[in-house]
């Protein structure tokens, strides 16, 4: 059977990014890092946030000998600590004069259960309230800079997701698929509110599915998950191929007046009906401002 990856085809365009400045998180491994080549090579300047800087030493020294742009930065950035988050985002609004594309791209997945610094599920706290946090602390600068635009990398697992608002850090009971699956439909519904609030501010947001991806995300599978993924790895995408719809939100000019869309394979696409649940939107939004300390409106 010939493998479906052959048909997950690049997405083309060459428009240029001269002058802007791009952030992505979680950007030293699969399509975060194969994002910030792309994105470096269309000129922009690219802030890569990681955790682990050993790791994005070496992958910065991968971006910028393939994308032959020597404007690319590396910046330490713990997602699973809010005082990383706020000490990463007054570094970045103090030495930056601008973010044109802010990309929300780095998460675990289906891991054991832990919690962050603060105290939250691990991913519900990293996939959400860490990007939550560091939108929040970022976005005067980013309006600033508007035409500007924020994404959200979810995923197709957020069909399978609920949010349980009285036990948001799963702590009654842990099911680590159905934590991820929250955490991803998490950042579709902060998509929804976040266009919705910043309508007329010239910042767009958008959520997407990269598709099924090749990557380490896929080392806290348990047994039988592990073994379907190697059944269905010949129709899995390169990281090179899962960056394309990250890629397209952040550059399609197409998509200049779109926001608060979800989209895959480079295309708007429908989510669950609970992503669309505007009242659970809002619930949750509140919810994360609680819980973080901040007062967002």
């Amino acid at each position: 059977m010939q493998s479906l990856r052959n048909f997950f085809r690049p997405w083309s365009s060459d428009v240029k990014l001269d002058g802007k400045t791009v952030m992505i998180t979680g950007a030293n491994t699969g399509i975060g890092k194969e994002t910030a080549i792309d994105l470096a090579k269309r000129g922009a300047r690219v802030i890569m946030a990681c955790r682990d800087m050993e790791k994005a030493d070496t992958a910065l020294k991968e971006v910028i000998k393939a994308s032959e742009n020597q404007n690319v930065v590396i910046k330490k950035l713990d997602l699973s600590d809010c005082k990383s988050i706020r000490e990463f985002a007054q570094t970045i609004n103090s030495e930056e004069r601008q973010v044109n594309i802010l990309i929300n791209n780095a998460g675990v997945m289906v891991c054991p259960y832990g919690k962050t610094a603060d105290g939250f599920e691990m991913q519900i706290g990293v996939n959400h309230m860490g990007h939550f946090l560091l939108t929040f602390l970022l976005l005067d600068l980013i309006k600033r800079s508007a035409p500007a635009r924020i994404i959200n990398v979810s995923s197709m697992a957020h069909k399978w997701g609920n949010i349980n608002l009285e036990d948001i850090n799963s702590e009654k009971s842990y099911d680590k698929s159905k934590a991820y699956s929250q955490s991803k439909l998490a950042n579709v519904l902060f998509t929804r509110s976040l266009a919705r609030k910043l309508e007329g501010s010239g910042v767009t947001a958008y959520a997407l599915h990269p598709g099924v991806v090749q990557t380490d995300l896929w080392r806290h599978l348990n047994w039988p998950q592990q073994a379907a993924i190697r059944l269905i790895k010949p129709f899995t995408k390169s990281s090179v191929q899962g960056a394309q719809t990250t890629i397209y939100c952040a550059v399609a000019p197409e998509l200049e007046k779109e926001s608060g869309k979800y989209y895959s394979d480079c295309a708007p696409t429908s989510c669950s009906s609970a992503a669309m649940d505007d009242e659970m939107a809002q619930r949750l939004w509140d919810l994360s401002c609680q819980m973080l300390n901040i007062t967002w409106d």
